[in-house]
């Protein structure tokens, strides 16, 4: 693979929307922090928009699709727990805190 690749304008374009996609989910997370902090749901929510942020980085930047699929099983399945880690910090924080503990 050559690094100095040059991509099409297609390709680009594809890009351009991924990252201004990824801007708007951003301010969405920030505008959704500050309208409804400290509903139950939040997390929910913050956990879902950090898997499609995922998601979007593994697929048009990382290019998972076009990887070794050993590579690409690593990389989905840390996309996956991440959100699934926030979740279980955010509603059991107090008892993993306690198990990890000395």
């Amino acid at each position: 693979m050559n690094i100095a690749e040059k991509k099409t304008p297609g390709e680009l374009g594809a890009l351009t929307d991924a990252w201004l996609g990824l801007v708007v989910l951003t301010l969405l997370s920030l505008g959704l922090g500050q309208w409804f902090h400290g509903t139950p749901w939040l997390q929910l929510l913050v956990a879902a928009l950090v898997w499609l942020k995922g998601r979007v980085v593994a697929r048009h930047f990382i290019e998972v699709g076009s990887c070794h699929p050993f590579i690409r099983r690593v990389l989905n399945g840390f996309v996956a727990v991440t959100p699934l880690a926030l979740l279980g910090l955010a509603y059991f924080g107090a008892q993993l805190a306690r198990w990890a503990t000395l």
